[in-house]
């Protein structure tokens, strides 16, 4: 709860800077905040693991947030995530520098949402968090207004994000007609019997399970989940290539652990029809993404592909929600983190350009050996090679998988990820391969460390995975 009252009057005074011309603190400002911010989420977390025997959450202002170690955990790495973001700011936008107060603030605000969406108790906080992180979505992929690809990018969003929008609060509406209630601890009540754990299916009406789906489809478009997913490529690529870091890591990640947690709270198992639909959808995504990424020539919409696949991967935690929040905890963290390490690469090479096609990395390997090498590691951990951390994320996730009975499911993914072994590897030769097309600026000091730190985290978590999925239980 501390955290989000000291991001929110963090992005206030962000905003407040701008007025008495504190351009140069802003940055500096927000950086020092967030990781105050981080600090409040660690002493937290400390506090509720001192008395986690006498109860595992904290609620506030009537179980409208709801303070436990998964909603602690991601704040932790939304926050993070947020930093690394925030730090790329003035590099990124140097030549708007009389808006970069407005570009800090409404990521801060981003994260508020985002950190609104895991510690929601109560369905209208979940959707006030859902919002107020799609509005920073939408005004990021629209941020460069005398561009026409920025602003097609911002439209499209907006129009799904839209319509996404309505489609969850028409489920919820439906819900609560169904229980009566907008929090979760009551609709679980009502839906699941205390006695045996079960569903309680005789007391489960048609306008819930409605409700339920209506909630879901919306979810998948915020996702970008096949079939909901048409949006996502367009976007990623015509949005300012650090809007689309902050899409694909942190706002992706987001949406993923907020569907686990909604359905984790409501109902502690999933119908059998439920189950069927989401493993269809499972398959499309992986495959989908990863098909169509093979036969991409721009690294964002390459990126945009490899992130629908994933999202696909994250989704079979629902096989056994009870026992994989730490595995989705730490797939979630691997992925984020490589994918923060890549835009760093591609932020750095493609500035300045209008392009991010991939003859912009030829003979990377040779002119900046650093970020080549920190691009190539990134691109290995998502492919899950060892001994990155991408490889055990996948590792773990199929050994709960194969727990539930799915391993079809399993054999699925295991070759989807050997097909994104190709594209990812495209990128990888042209670098070490091929021929410099121009010569490359000097490296920002801001892109490097931001590549390099957030790589480094990365294959920390994978030498010592431990030291993550214990966060999350």
């Amino acid at each position: 709860m501390n955290t989000l009252i000291a991001i929110a009057g963090l992005g206030i005074l962000c905003l407040i800077a701008e007025i008495f011309n504190l351009r140069k603190a802003i940055v500096p400002v927000a950086i020092i905040g967030l990781l105050g911010a981080l600090g409040l989420t660690a002493y937290d977390y400390m506090e509720l693991m001192k008395d986690i025997q006498h109860s595992d959450s904290v609620g506030f202002y009537n179980n409208m947030i709801v303070v436990n170690r998964f909603s602690l955990g991601f704040s932790g790495l939304f926050i993070l995530l947020a930093i690394f973001l925030v730090a790329m700011t003035p590099e990124f936008h140097k030549e708007h520098k009389a808006k970069i107060s407005d570009f800090v603030a409404i990521k801060l605000f981003l994260l508020l949402g985002a950190i609104a969406m895991v510690s929601f108790g109560n369905l209208s906080m979940f959707f006030l968090g859902i919002e107020i992180l799609s509005i920073s979505l939408y005004v990021l992929a629209a941020s460069e207004p005398k561009n026409l690809k920025s602003n097609e990018a911002g439209m499209k969003y907006f129009l799904m994000g839209a319509f996404a929008s309505g489609i969850i609060l028409f489920g919820i509406a439906l819900i609560y007609g169904a229980t009566g209630s907008f929090d979760t601890a009551e609709i679980y009540k009502t839906v699941v019997d205390g006695n045996l754990g079960d569903i309680k299916m005789e007391n489960i009406s048609d306008l819930f399970l409605i409700g339920l789906v209506m909630l879901t489809i919306g979810l998948l478009f915020k996702m970008a989940i096949v079939p909901f997913h048409f949006w996502s490529p367009d976007v990623y690529e015509g949005s300012p290539a650090l809007s689309t870091a902050t899409m694909s890591t942190l706002a992706k990640v987001a949406a993923i652990a907020a569907f686990f947690k909604l359905l984790l709270t409501m109902t502690n198992q999933l119908p059998g029809q439920y189950v069927t639909i989401i493993s269809i959808v499972i398959v499309l995504s992986m495959t989908v993404g990863n098909l169509m990424a093979l036969k991409q020539e721009n690294v964002k919409r390459m990126l945009a592909f490899s992130g629908i696949s994933h999202a696909g991967f994250m989704l079979m935690v629902l096989y056994n929600p009870a026992m994989t929040s730490g595995t989705l905890f730490y797939y979630a963290t691997a992925y984020s983190l490589t994918g923060i390490a890549a835009f760093a690469v591609v932020l750095f090479v493609c500035r300045g350009k209008d392009n991010e096609h991939i003859y912009n990395f030829n003979g990377l390997g040779k002119s900046s050996p650093m970020m080549a090498a920190v691009l190539t590691c990134a691109l290995l951990s998502m492919a899950g090679i060892p001994i990155f951390s991408g490889f055990f994320a996948k590792m773990f996730l199929f050994t709960q998988v194969l727990k539930t009975g799915h391993l079809a499911i399993v054999i699925i993914a295991v070759i989807n990820s050997i097909i994104s072994v190709g594209y990812y590897f495209k990128l990888i030769l042209a670098m070490y391969t091929k021929e410099e097309t121009e010569k490359r600026e000097p490296l920002p000091f801001m892109y490097g460390a931001v590549a390099l730190v957030s790589l480094l985290i990365s294959i920390a978590i994978g030498l010592n995975p431990s030291m993550v999925t214990m966060l999350v239980k």
